[in-house]
């Protein structure tokens, strides 16, 4: 039985396919449209399927979308339609922003009805070049139309991809239909959702304004926010507490704020960065945390669960996920690694795979995240000569990419399969020696990122503890360590302003080619740790296929890119 998940409400479109409970392909349509995000998170967006998406997931499979037996769609229009259901028409102003209404948005009426129609842009939609798999469907068939709440979906993507057979389950978003956090308990393949805290009330929908306010793209950029507030100093705390409410029993109150009285002009995109915008950074970010972790000690006393599953945007915020873990009292956390809404396709197939075959759980765990697009020798080797570029192949990879790491050397790292979720974990990644302290800013210019920004460490999963504080698997980057004391000096370039890194372990079964890279470069210098970043420069979605990848290769100051079998280098 094929399952397909699809994303494509709000941002970060995806799709997931799932076979009898096997997680068989996931990506997000940005890594093929090239446009970040895949779409930007306009009412008037919300008719864009991940066309690009579906269809790599269904050739990873070998089948057309005649042979998919169920589609899950992240989010339920009829929770907002109500008794409107059974309408046939609904209206919509010609300026809805210029007019009251009783909707939750003015825009309401033409989103949902974008989504209520997916199951015939599905059918009918598709574009030119890849219409070939989509043929020979209709709006109701044969394949069964599921629309998902959106938060399930959420949820689902946590508890049936974590290692837990029972769980407690947390997610936090800006929002889905009515919902922006959820709480629920995973037991004996059953899921009950406790309690969820609805709009206006979000923490996403919070930070997303305070991004806005600091001169980012909200909804792209919440993570320069939490990066910019360790530079700050919580001088704001007192501000952000009238603002965000908790309310005990898990409930929480966030109440309108006029960001220019309380702080002053809204900073300008490209402008300075101050102290004053540091320390707002810094006064929203420990008042998110300290609100959380009352959530999950109160969710932990509903529950009395050992662990705890997290998704939603929120849940990408990795300092506040060490704070949960460190402080919470859960025995371990599990972050889903594409907790944003791309997440969402994977939530919503896996659901609707387990409801149809009578279970909620199956034996499928995610354990790493490569469940996108590779290509083989052949395919690489062919477009790195119609790009008449100079290469060799590679004797000994991992050898070889050591030494001219060794050398300082920028190199660009494209092996197996494509990460599905926004970090780059080893497969479109931009690696580089941790040993050089002026190498942040060196990467930071060459991807065109703001000064402000760190980098993060890769290490092998076996000396995790003993180059960072309580240092064990945490094979996502979606929780920061300490750098322990006498190693400081060691790895200079990866140690954040707080003493902090956002660590990734890896072990061989997860990706042989990257374990022996930091396997060799352990044996050169002593030092087990590589940084990280992702294959990509500002704006850009990470690479996808060769062609991305040597243009990004081509276009930025990498010093060379090892792609599959071969070895590129500049002049």
């Amino acid at each position: 039985m094929y399952t397909l998940g699809i994303n494509a409400a709000y941002h970060d479109c995806s799709a997931t396919l799932v076979r009898d409970g096997e997680v068989i392909a996931a990506a997000e349509e940005e890594r093929f449209t090239r446009i970040k995000h895949g779409k930007r998170p306009v009412p008037f967006s919300t008719w864009q399927l991940p066309f690009h998406a579906i269809d790599y997931c269904l050739k990873e499979a070998g089948i057309a979308l005649a042979d998919v037996d169920h589609v899950a769609y992240s989010y339920n229009p009829w929770l907002l339609l109500g008794e409107r259901k059974g309408d046939e028409t609904i209206t919509l102003p010609l300026e809805p922003s210029a007019h009251k209404s009783d909707w939750l948005s003015p825009w309401d009426p033409l989103f949902l009805s974008s989504i209520v129609n997916a199951p015939r842009q599905l059918a009918s939609g598709a574009p030119h070049h890849i219409r070939k798999r989509f043929r020979d469907v209709q709006h109701d068939g044969p394949f069964k139309w599921h629309f998902v709440e959106h938060h399930l979906a959420h949820e689902a993507s946590a508890f049936l991809a974590a290692p837990f057979d029972e769980c407690a389950v947390l997610t936090m978003d800006g929002r889905g239909e009515l919902a922006t956090t959820s709480y629920g308990y995973y037991q004996d393949r059953r899921y009950h959702r406790l309690k969820q805290v609805n709009l206006p009330h979000s923490l996403g929908l919070l930070y997303e304004n305070v991004t806005d306010y600091l001169g980012f793209l909200h909804s792209s950029d919440e993570y320069k926010v939490m990066a910019l507030a360790s530079y700050g100093k919580p001088v704001f705390a007192e501000q952000f507490h009238v603002i965000l409410q908790y309310r005990g029993d898990g409930d929480y109150e966030v109440h309108p704020a006029k960001w220019a009285e309380l702080f002053g002009p809204a900073r300008e995109r490209g402008a300075e960065f101050t102290q004053h915008h540091m320390n707002i950074a810094s006064s929203l970010q420990i008042v998110l945390e300290e609100t959380v972790l009352k959530m999950v000690h109160w969710l932990h006393e509903e529950t009395g669960a050992e662990h705890l599953a997290m998704a939603g945007g929120v849940a990408l915020n990795c300092v506040m996920n060490a704070r949960v873990r460190d402080r919470g009292p859960f025995k371990k956390v599990w972050v889903q690694p594409a907790s944003g809404d791309s997440g969402t396709s994977l939530g919503a197939a896996l659901w609707i795979d387990g409801q149809q075959r009578g279970m909620s759980k199956c034996s499928w765990q995610m354990d790493h995240a490569f469940l996108g697009p590779s290509y083989d020798d052949d395919e690489i080797e062919e477009f790195l000569k119609q790009a008449k570029l100079s290469y060799r192949r590679a004797d000994n990879l991992s050898k070889e990419v050591a030494d001219l790491l060794l050398q300082n050397k920028v190199i660009g790292w494209f092996q197996g399969r494509m990460e599905f979720g926004p970090r780059a974990l080893g497969a479109r990644s931009i690696l580089a020696s941790p040993l050089d302290p002026a190498m942040q800013q060196r990467l930071n210019t060459i991807k065109d990122r703001e000064d402000f920004r760190p980098v993060a460490p890769v290490v092998l999963e076996e000396e995790a503890a003993n180059w960072f504080v309580d240092g064990n698997v945490s094979p996502f980057m979606v929780f920061v360590y300490d750098v322990r004391a006498d190693k400081e000096d060691k790895i200079p370039a990866v140690r954040h302003v707080d003493g902090t890194a956002r660590i990734q372990t890896i072990n061989r079964s997860q990706n042989p080619a990257y374990y022996d890279l930091l396997t060799a470069f352990a044996e050169r210098s002593g030092v087990p740790v590589l940084i990280n970043t992702s294959f990509n420069t500002r704006g850009e979605p990470v690479v996808c296929s060769p062609r991305d990848a040597v243009e990004s290769f081509c276009t930025t100051p990498l010093d060379a890119l090892a792609i599959g079998s071969f070895i590129v280098q500049k002049p």
